[in-house]
């Protein structure tokens, strides 16, 4: 059952919030958070891409930009920019985006329900990409960046939420981008012992977005708990951050894809090939939004074309099913010879966040061809994760992000 604990957080003062609140650490490349941070000297996104503050020449992963972000966090404690809460409390964390809100129970988890897959993954981790982050946590003795994670509906804990959301939130505010934040203190007594009792009531957890965070998280914990000289098991490094939403208020986009060439084929045969495994519409200039599972839209010499795979080509497999395995295992692969897609040079993708206006403009610019996905389910995500299973790189596109700098976890050394 899920370990699920409150935390004595430390957050921005409330006058703030907003000037601290960022976007996660990896939606930035180094010259978009360079340029991101100028002029907002309160952005935590200073402190989570700490090279940030060095020449670009610096070495982003040299000891000294890590220790950049640990001197800030703590300055920027000392200053009063950010808080800590006297008792171990809870935290809802509200967004709304283009009207639609989705409220998650900010709180730590313990390491041992990651170690032991009550906490499930549906994607697997890079050690590389990790590397960054574990340094980060380790040196900072902090916990920055919530692990976005989901649940099956719970009355109880849907209960609790709506109540506490009756009061007035500590945070109220609307991000640059429109996203709309609200935060709520969950400290009664009574209110916490029942978060804590209804979480241990939950069979299981699912990570949603950020798995490296989590891998990270947990791998700074386990380093600490062999070199604590009295490890008892409740020390703050064996859990980490993490925001839980329940499943059904959560949405997940598009998540779509861009090809470089059409591998040695002309524009009449690859159309010819593709129809041994799809019926293909041709559109016109509307872009094709896909309208359900086993429909894609693709985008090929400035038109776009309704691609709907045969039903032979489908499956009950909860990996194999997926859109974009059938788009991997009939066309990417076979057609286009794109084996494996984590590393093909000849793919990329982009967030539907973007629109398919992007995928337009970028074909327009170098890339031959773009297809339209439609949007793996929550329930597609679940069903791959209880099955022990992992999906195809970048099934998933969450919206809204999560923001760093609203809650801080901090370990001890």
């Amino acid at each position: 059952m899920a370990n699920v604990k409150p935390f004595k957080a430390i957050r921005p003062s409330s006058a703030l919030a907003a000037q601290v609140a960022a976007l996660p650490y990896d939606v930035y490349n180094r010259e978009e958070a360079a340029e991101k941070v100028k002029g907002h000297p309160l952005s935590f996104l200073n402190i989570d891409r700490p090279e940030t503050q060095f020449d670009p020449s610096m070495d982003m992963y040299a000891d000294c930009v890590y220790e950049k972000a640990k001197e800030m966090l703590d300055r920027e404690i000392a200053e009063g920019i950010f808080v800590q809460d006297e008792q171990k409390c809870y935290y809802l964390y509200e967004l709304t985006m283009n009207g639609r809100t989705q409220t998650g129970i900010t709180a730590c988890v313990s390491i041992d329900d990651y170690l032991h897959q009550v906490v499930k993954k549906h994607e697997d981790t890079r050690a590389e990409k990790e590397q960054d982050r574990i340094r980060h946590v380790d040196v900072c003795s902090a916990q920055t960046g919530p692990i976005f994670l989901t649940y099956r509906t719970n009355p109880i804990l849907s209960y609790i939420v709506c109540h506490v959301k009756e009061e007035s939130p500590v945070y109220d505010f609307e991000a640059e981008d429109g996203i709309q934040h609200r935060v709520w203190i969950v400290n009664d007594d009574l209110a916490v012992a029942a978060i804590e009792k209804a979480f241990a009531a939950v069979d299981a957890l699912y990570i949603a977005d950020g798995h490296h965070r989590a891998a990270s998280a947990f791998k700074v914990g386990m380093k600490r708990r062999r070199t604590h000289p009295a490890y008892n098991g409740t020390e703050e490094f064996n859990y980490f951050l993490a925001v839980l939403f329940p499943e059904e208020e959560l949405k997940i986009m598009d998540y779509n894809r861009l090809v470089k060439s059409l591998n040695g084929w002309s524009k009449e045969d690859f159309l010819e090939r593709i129809r041994r495994d799809f019926t293909v519409e041709y559109v016109g200039k509307k872009a094709v939004y896909p309208s359900q599972k086993g429909e894609f839209g693709m985008y090929l010499e400035h038109e776009w074309y309704k691609l709907t795979v045969h039903p032979d080509k489908t499956s009950d497999d909860p990996v194999d099913g997926l859109d974009v395995s059938i788009l991997q295992m009939n066309l990417l692969d076979p057609v286009l010879g794109i084996e494996d897609p984590r590393t093909d040079e000849n793919i990329e993708f982009v967030g539907g966040i973007r629109g398919l206006g992007e995928l337009e403009k970028r074909c327009h610019e170098d890339m031959a061809a773009a297809f339209s996905m439609y949007p793996t389910s929550i329930q597609e995500l679940l069903a791959v994760a209880d099955a022990g299973r992992l999906m195809p790189p970048k099934s998933t596109w969450f919206e809204p992000k999560l923001r760093s700098g609203l809650f801080i976890h901090q370990i001890e050394k």
